[in-house]
């Protein structure tokens, strides 16, 4: 987050300061990560369960299976697989497209300039 302090009169900056130290306030009152993970761990393990199994990818539960849900569908006409780059960035070269979606911003403002999206083919 970038804020221009140049542009803001005192009175936003003493709002702003005020705000920032009640952030402050807040942050220093809460406990540290790992002290709270290692609070979250203990209390699911004397319930029988684990991390993973609350909160993610587990494995089943010692108590019994766990509930299995249906396999999401994916929406028609939409592809989640990675494609090859057909076009690169000769500039930058670790920039390239697959030609799905819209373009990005060095390849349009390139093709706004007169060249055409052929002189980006990857060969």
């Amino acid at each position: 987050m970038s804020i221009n302090l140049e542009s803001l009169s005192a009175k936003e900056l003493d709002a702003l300061i005020n705000q920032a130290k009640k952030r402050k306030t807040t942050l220093a009152k809460r406990k540290p990560l790992a002290t709270v993970r290692s609070k979250l761990t203990q209390l699911a393990r004397a319930e029988g369960y684990s991390i993973a199994e609350l909160f993610g990818t587990g494995a089943a539960s010692p108590r019994g299976p766990k509930a299995t849900k249906a396999a999401p569908r994916k929406a028609a006409g939409k592809s989640t697989s990675k494609v090859a780059p057909k076009y690169r960035n000769p500039a930058n070269p670790s920039e390239t497209w697959a030609g799905r979606g819209k373009q990005p911003r060095w390849l349009a403002a390139q093709t706004a300039a007169g060249r055409k999206l052929e002189d980006f083919l990857i060969r």
